[in-house]
């Protein structure tokens, strides 16, 4: 049977703590987790474990770490092959939850799941929190031979950006995709010939993913009905780009390419640009 991509607050507090390695990704949340956080939870993160920051302008702000690194970060964190894995971040919607969610779904790990709601849904369904250092259980060397998810490199996104072979897809909001405002990168803009489907439109009011029912005509009418072999994803930096590939794949449609670099790295390599008109 097929493990659900999301898991509901309601259905982790019945879960045997035993059972499972429950990793914090709020990124940016060290000071808060160190303060306070799910009782059980390790801390990952974003920048240091989950991607490897050089120069921007090569794989953008947080492109993906190498096999070595992302193997030796999975063992500190006592996951191998067989762990069940669950992740949250404080954040609305889980964008970086939704990182790590892609990343081992990409090595090949099926035991993994996101927390519907995150922190602040956990907390409401009563499960308990601390501030203790945990240490996680000692476990062999995870083995990863590549990415099994598709990616798409920048040149990729160019021969679509002009040919419109693929369609590409950033979920930042709608400002930022129209070039009003830019608050992270450099250039505010868009990648031309590319859609908007911001992350949030996977969510309620309440910063919950809809039910799968619901998600699934939700997507398929932003995206058209076009294919996900036919689908490049990208956001400010390969991050929230994750969320929408994890909806999706919750919707149970077939995850599309990632483009990692995203506007990170377009918007850093002389690339034709949208920009907002003046």
């Amino acid at each position: 049977m097929r493990l659900s991509p999301i898991i509901q607050p309601a259905e982790l507090l019945n879960l045997n703590q035993n059972e499972y390695v429950l990793i914090d990704a709020s990124a940016g949340s060290k000071a808060r987790y160190d303060e306070n956080h799910l009782a059980g939870a390790l801390y990952i993160d974003l920048n240091t474990d989950l991607a490897d920051i050089k120069d921007f302008a090569i794989g953008g702000r947080h492109p993906l770490p190498s096999f070595a690194h992302f193997t030796a970060v999975l063992q500190q964190f006592g996951i191998d092959e067989d762990t069940y894995v669950i992740i949250y971040d404080d954040k609305n919607g889980g964008n970086a939850a939704a990182r790590f969610w892609w990343m081992l779904k990409a090595i090949g790990h099926t035991k993994v799941q996101v927390l519907n709601g995150g922190f602040d849904a956990a907390i409401k369904a009563g499960f308990d929190t601390n501030a203790t250092k945990e240490i996680p259980k000692s476990v062999g060397q995870y083995k990863i031979n590549n990415w099994t998810l598709p990616l798409a490199d920048i040149n990729e996104v160019e021969i679509a950006s002009k040919t419109g072979n693929q369609t590409i897809v950033d979920v930042r909001d709608a400002n930022r995709f129209a070039g009003l405002t830019e608050p992270i990168d450099l250039i505010a803009g868009h990648i031309p010939n590319a859609i908007n489907i911001p992350f949030t439109n996977s969510l309620d009011e309440n910063g919950f993913f809809f039910n799968p029912k619901v998600l699934r005509k939700v997507l398929e009418t932003a995206l058209e009905d076009v294919k996900s072999e036919n689908l490049i994803v990208h956001c400010g930096s390969g991050v929230t780009a994750c969320h929408l590939l994890l909806a999706m794949d919750y919707a149970g449609l077939e995850i599309p390419k990632l483009y990692v670099g995203s506007w990170s790295e377009w918007s850093r390599n002389d690339k034709d640009m949208v920009l907002a008109e003046k």
